[in-house]
């Protein structure tokens, strides 16, 4: 067991915390995989009633995967390592979603990419003041994967499509407005949480004893903007619907969204729009696992990674450059199957 992971028991609660604290927690292979090993005792353990996902020092819940290690691959090995990576991650992922026993994730801190694929499914997920969610990947040329399709296109009013595309940061109260948390506690009872379903309490009773009216979430009052702008399954769209909007607002996500990677965004909107017809979250995984294991080695990933974390000068120079020159064609053979050994599989 990696020490990336602090894995120890208290009464009836298992409880995983990451420990990548200069990292924001961001996980590697190790930690999926280790916490698939513990995740798979624990299932069996009749000691272990529920399970607590939180992070030990620092600012972040999880701040996403190995952003470094998927560039290296994307670089240097043709993308081998990094499709291994998303196949373990998404592996987790749906052991996760499909856990019998609950799982409380706390979201205290920075919450994104990855770190929204292993607290999403949890039964419980608990915002605070300090929790900044986000699905940023097409400022870096990915997509919102780790299951944001399955999530993000279950969202009422649109907002799965604009934080897909625009990478918006959501604050705690932000995320019990859209759904995205389940209770909203102050960051200073979160102890007194987790040793009271430790002991045994009813889970939703001791967080819905210790939750805290939330501020007024700012998303709220675009939240009409957001159901009638980002309607449409295809990008053109969006930015037409912007672009007549005079509204400061307007301009910003306009101005935003020009920085995104035009086949990113495509890719996210086609990628919602096929998660919202799919029947399990299993066939949810494997098309983002097709997605991950062919944009990773495209010309925007390693570029977006660049000019957003290597070189830092956010000026990526996106390839097609346009939203016009992403094609059907180029989308199809991002979505389309992979050879039958090479295709994803839960565990």
């Amino acid at each position: 067991m990696t020490d990336e992971l602090l894995i120890r028991r208290e009464g009836i609660a298992g409880i995983i915390s990451l420990n990548r604290p200069k990292a924001i927690h961001a996980l590697t292979l190790g930690m999926c995989r280790g916490m698939t090993e513990i995740l798979t005792a624990w299932a069996t353990d009749p000691d272990v009633k529920v399970v607590i996902l939180d992070h030990s020092e620092g600012r972040g819940f999880c701040s996403g995967g190995d952003i470094n290690l998927l560039r290296r691959s994307a670089l240097e090995d043709g993308g081998v390592s990094g499709r291994q990576f998303f196949f373990d991650e998404y592996r987790l992922n749906h052991q996760l979603f499909t856990y019998e026993k609950p799982v409380v994730a706390f979201m205290d801190g920075i919450t994104m990419g990855g770190g929204v694929g292993i607290s999403q499914p949890a039964k419980y997920r608990v915002a605070t003041e300090h929790t900044r969610f986000a699905m940023p990947e097409t400022g870096i040329g990915l997509f919102p994967d780790v299951g944001g399709g399955w999530y993000l296109s279950r969202l009422d009013g649109r907002v799965g499509q604009f934080l897909a595309l625009t990478g918006a940061r959501l604050k705690g109260e932000e995320c019990l407005w859209a759904d995205l948390a389940t209770h909203y506690l102050p960051s200073e009872v979160l102890e007194e949480a987790k040793r009271r379903i430790a002991a045994g309490h009813e889970i939703a009773g001791v967080l819905g004893a210790l939750a805290v009216t939330p501020p007024e979430p700012e998303m709220a009052g675009h939240a009409g903007q957001i159901h009638k702008h980002f309607a449409f399954d295809t990008l053109e769209e969006v930015l037409a619907s912007l672009d007549v909007d005079d509204s400061e607002w307007a301009a910003r996500e306009l101005a935003l969204l020009s920085t995104k990677s035009p086949q990113a965004c495509k890719v996210s909107l086609r990628q919602l729009a096929e998660s919202a017809k799919l029947e399990t979250f299993a066939q949810n995984m494997a098309m983002e696992y097709r997605i991950g294991s062919r944009v990773l080695t495209l010309p925007d990933f390693a570029e977006g990674v660049r000019a957003v974390i290597v070189d830092k000068d956010n000026a990526p120079k996106w390839n097609p450059a346009t939203p016009e020159g992403v094609t059907d064609e180029m989308l199809d053979a991002i979505f389309a199957p992979l050879p039958p050994e090479e295709e994803w599989t839960p565990l």
